[in-house]
């Protein structure tokens, strides 16, 4: 593929309760992982398959994941952020608060996501679809986390975290692109 891959925005955001006590004083994306934050490890991965540009959008403890990652350069990447402020804006609030750093299409990458998945060949089959967004799947079964997406012929039928049904056998696999279309519903979904 000669076009260059889509910015990343990385949702940091949140505050990670599930791992407190230790997210208490440094957030999620700073938790030691084999020696070294958890988004070092994601950002050397995300240069490694192409990726030259991404946007953290943190809140809790940002000013922590700002200090340590820097301008990316030490990742062979060029960083930027959206800091949430006093509030803490959630998903929708997150991208939203974004949008103006941010091109008409971009991927959208969980915090808490380390993919080994070909970045290039997702933009591939989101630009091939025809579709305003896509959202890579897993299938999962139940086994690592509760199953969340309905997904059959290569569409998401049903795709909810609270509400649990026997046909939702994957999971969002934390990978997302959006389009311009898109980017005008993200504009309105908060």
């Amino acid at each position: 593929m000669s076009e260059a891959l889509l910015p990343v925005v990385v949702l940091a955001g949140g505050k990670a309760t599930r791992l407190e006590p230790v997210t208490r004083t440094i957030p999620k994306a700073l938790v030691d992982v084999n020696g070294e934050p958890f988004a070092f490890h994601q950002l050397r991965g995300l240069a490694a398959r192409g990726v030259r540009e991404v946007l953290f959008c943190v809140g809790h403890l940002g000013e922590q994941i700002m200090e340590a990652v820097g301008d990316g350069a030490a990742f062979r990447l060029r960083v930027e952020y959206a800091l949430d402020g006093p509030t803490l804006l959630g998903t929708g609030g997150a991208l939203e608060h974004a949008l103006p750093k941010l091109p008409d299409a971009f991927f959208v990458l969980y915090g808490d996501s380390y993919l080994e998945c070909d970045y290039a060949a997702v933009q591939e089959a989101h630009a091939a679809s025809g579709q305003m967004a896509l959202m890579t799947v897993f299938r999962n079964e139940g086994r690592w986390d509760r199953s969340n997406v309905e997904f059959r012929d290569g569409r998401i039928l049903a795709y909810d975290k609270a509400a649990h049904t026997l046909s939702m056998r994957h999971v969002d696999y934390g990978l997302g692109v959006f389009d311009p279309m898109a980017r005008k519903i993200v504009a309105r979904w908060h």
